[in-house]
């Protein structure tokens, strides 16, 4: 039985350290779309309040009715500053898992790339001793043919 090349293990650990940068990318990708969709829900909460009291436009609405709307306002906005941060920041690991990831497939590629070449070495060296034996053979006959 031949001895298995050692490159065969290294290509099976870059393998699984490819599929678990895949999944890390995977899981950024997923938490950068769940806060994407929390800042548009803020937005869209914010842009519904706003058009609520442009609605009630020319109507009598008390001082203190209009102070809440503005702190109101005020603390959506502060929730959407702090959701965009946090989009930034999911974004950045993202970024960062799409480059790690990127690395691992890199490496993989590399690996199987030296097992291919050694395999095709290994079959040009095969090839070279068959047509040698080839040679060989038809010398031989060519000299038992001559011998007689």
């Amino acid at each position: 039985m031949a001895k298995q090349d050692p490159l065969h293990t290294v290509l099976k650990l870059a393998t699984e350290a490819e599929e678990q940068a895949a999944l890390q990318l995977k899981s950024a990708e997923f938490e950068c779309q769940k806060r994407d969709n929390q800042l548009a829900a803020l937005q869209n909460y914010r842009l519904d309040y706003m058009k609520q009291m442009d609605a009630q436009t020319g109507q009598n609405i008390s001082a203190s009715y209009y102070h809440q709307f503005h702190r109101f306002v005020r603390q959506v906005d502060e929730a959407i500053e702090q959701q965009l941060k946090s989009c930034e920041e999911a974004n950045t690991q993202r970024n960062y898992r799409r480059q790690h990831w990127m690395e691992k497939q890199q490496k993989r590629k590399a690996v199987e790339l030296l097992l291919e070449n050694k395999a095709n070495k290994r079959a040009q060296l095969e090839l070279k001793k068959e047509q040698k034996l080839i040679d060989e053979f038809a010398s031989q006959q060519f000299f038992r043919k001559s011998d007689k």
